[in-house]
């Protein structure tokens, strides 16, 4: 059964959908419809011990579960598995997505090439979760993932969806961090906003070709690092509200994909 905010007609790429908040959104716009390539990447993370085990699990699976989901409720899906430090990678996921579900005209930059670094001499944050020094490795890791992949998918999305000339696009991101950056996460939160910037640009110049670009800022997200601790942090703090469930943030992103938010473009939307 399709649900409302039908996109029946649509093809996506969803990064980073093997869990969390990208496997919510491959399942939120496969039940709209919408035929779905879910890009993932398994990560083998080390032991640490603010971080549950089951999270570490669910970063090594990968995507066919979530495409297989798809395929059984009825919808088209595809899982690929691509490193997207590669500059290659977006190219070859656009062209697998168009071989076997139709031109892509959605786009989910989900996937993150996450790390804890620190510009201090700690060696744990305030959640108890392994600090690293910033380094050029920890840069590197996070930098091609949230910040050049990005850019890149959104570059071969452009050009295909030029080429085609075709009228109506998606170009959605998550985000995090704020103004004053993103402490104990400082590269995380530096190349979310080269995420944020690219997605704005590609706002204004690729308006006039019917595409819409904006980023999601969600609350903090039990997608299964969500702790005690973190829970009492979120308790405590004047300014976070809600610990989301990953489905919560996929239901904004789907309605961000459908023709009811034509009118919404260049924005980070900030979920509390």
């Amino acid at each position: 059964m399709v649900a409302d905010g039908a996109l029946g007609v649509h093809a996506a790429i969803v990064t980073g959908a093997n869990h969390g908040i990208g496997a919510a959104t491959a399942l939120a716009l496969g039940q709209r419809g919408c035929a779905v390539l879910c890009a993932f990447l398994r990560v083998e993370d080390p032991p640490d011990p603010g971080t549950p085990q089951s999270y570490r699990e669910s970063r090594s699976h990968g995507g066919g579960p979530v495409a297989a989901q798809i395929r059984a409720a009825g919808g088209r899906a595809i899982a690929v598995e691509a490193d997207l430090s590669d500059p290659a990678s977006p190219a070859a996921l656009f062209g697998a997505a168009e071989a076997q579900l139709g031109p892509v005209d959605i786009l989910v930059n989900n996937a993150t090439g996450w790390v804890a670094d620190t510009f201090t001499p700690s060696h744990a944050d305030r959640l108890s979760r392994s600090l690293q020094p910033v380094s050029a490795a920890t840069w590197q890791q996070q930098f091609t993932v949230d910040a050049m992949a990005a850019a890149l998918l959104i570059a071969e999305f452009a050009r295909r969806h030029i080429a085609r000339g075709a009228d109506w696009g998606r170009i959605i991101g998550l985000t995090s961090g704020g103004d004053l950056g993103f402490p104990e996460e400082v590269s995380y939160g530096a190349a979310k906003a080269a995420q944020v910037n690219y997605t704005m640009s590609a706002a204004l110049e690729l308006a006039p070709y019917g595409i819409t670009a904006n980023m999601v800022h969600p609350p903090v997200t039990d997608t299964g690092w969500v702790t005690s601790k973190v829970r009492e942090a979120v308790a405590a703090s004047p300014t976070l509200v809600h610990v989301a469930t990953p489905a919560e943030v996929a239901e904004v992103i789907s309605y961000l994909a459908s023709d009811a938010a034509a009118l919404i473009t260049a924005n980070v939307i900030t979920l509390r």
